[in-house]
Parts: structure tokens; sequence; C-alpha cells
């Protein structure tokens, strides 16, 4: 087993067959593996030495350039919906609808209150897209709403994408929602995909759903040590070899 798969803060309902998918994606080799992430509470840290890190709208939220009349508007959008986010008793066609609403509220008002302009082969990134002025300031969000539990549909919208990665049909994924696990329905004709999930809020209570959805479930684990050592191991030539036991 990859060594750092032994870490503390990694859990898997069957690891067995997590070593199954990485031979199977090795054996296949590097050019037909393609990565597919979420962004905030991913690639971004959750917390560092235990201290919460801000997602990306809090950077927006924090910043002197946004109104403190807004401020306390997104103060009180997220302390209503994200325990909603978060909450396994919700399904998620219940928390749909009100997703929609927070981050359409969040948006209008981001957009409405701002004071001052802001001060400019590669990743395809997938995001909720801010329309400035000629001046540089921000007058709203445009395109379709992105959301938690509509990442299916993004992607789905975005399949000139993933016609260009065809020949790339092993993906590893790697979210820290529920929502997230469908960031892949866009690929055509996968044939391994290994999931990697970040849970790092309310972890006694999500616990078994996701272990149930992720293939390998990382427990309030602050780095992309594991995502990267299995990127690592499945591109490195090495990576051909069988899996260390």
């Amino acid at each position: 087993m990859i060594p750092e798969l032994s870490s503390l803060s990694v859990c898997m309902r069957d690891p067995q067959r997590v070593e199954e998918i990485i031979k199977a994606m090795q054996k296949a080799g590097t050019s037909t593996i393609q990565v597919i992430s979420d962004f905030d509470m991913t690639l971004t840290r959750f917390a560092y030495n235990g201290k919460r890190c801000p997602p990306s709208h809090n950077i927006l939220n924090n910043s002197r350039l946004i109104s403190e009349e807004c401020k306390a508007q997104l103060k009180d959008l997220l302390n209503t919906y994200y325990p909603i986010e978060i909450d396994s008793k919700w399904t998620v066609e219940e928390k749909l609808p009100l997703m929609v609403d927070w981050w359409t509220k969040a948006h209008t008002g981001a957009a409405a209150h701002q004071e001052r302009p802001a001060a400019g082969s590669l990743p395809a990134v997938f995001s909720n897209y801010m329309d400035f002025d000629e001046t540089g300031v921000l007058k709203a969000f445009k395109g379709e709403l992105i959301h938690i539990y509509n990442k299916r549909e993004g992607a789905l919208l975005n399949t000139g994408h993933f016609q260009e990665l065809k020949s790339r049909h092993n993906v590893l994924l790697v979210g820290d929602s529920l929502g997230d696990l469908t960031m892949a329905d866009g690929v055509h004709s996968i044939e391994d995909i290994l999931k990697i999930g970040f849970l790092n809020d309310k972890v006694e209570e999500r616990k078994t759903s996701y272990l149930n959805a992720y293939d390998i479930v990382l427990v309030k684990d602050e780095t992309m040590e594991v995502p990267n050592a299995l990127l690592l191991h499945l591109t490195s030539v090495l990576g051909h070899c069988p899996v260390e036991k």
C-alpha cells in the first residue's frame, strides 16, 4: 500500500477495492488519467494548525472593498445556510433550492455593495464568473450559477472540455462534499474512478455517509499529501510497478 494511505487521517471502507482501482489505473498508464477536483476546502485548506481558513467567498467578504452592511448580510446568509449544507438529515433535493437561494443572494449583495475596483496545458476551471465594467468595478455575476449540488450540470454543460480528454477514461476525483461526487458525470466511458473526500466538519455525524460514497476519506487532514502521493504514484515511471505492500 502507498505509505501515505497508512496515515491516521485516512479512512477506507474497502481498502482492497482501493488497491484494485490503483492497480488498474497504473496498468492503463499516465495518458489515461485525468484529475477532477473541487476548489474550496479541497485544493485550499479547510484549516491550518487547527484554525479555520476562509474559502474564496470569505476572502471577498472580509475585503476592505466590501461595505460593512454587505459583510453583515453575507455573515447572516452563512449562518443561515451553511448548517443546512452540511446537515446529513436533509436530502439533496431539499437542500437544492436553498443553496440556489443562498448563492443568488450572496452574489447579488457582493456586486451591489462593492465600494472600489479591485487591484490581472493549463487546468480547465469551471466557476462562477464575475462581470466587471470598463473601470474594473464588479457589476454582477454572470453565466449559470454553480453551487455545491449542481456541479454535475456544470460538467455536462462543458462536454466540449471532456471531448478533448476522451482518451483519459480513468479519473482521480477529489472533493469535500457529497455534491462533489457528481463532478465526473460528464466524462464519457469511465473505466476506473478513485474518489477521495475531505471530511472537515461534523465528522462523526457525516463519517458513515462519506465512507459509503468515497473510496478514501481524509478526516480533518489539512494537507494534500494523500492526493499528491497517489497522483505521483500513478504518473511516475515506477507507477507501472505493482502497488507496494
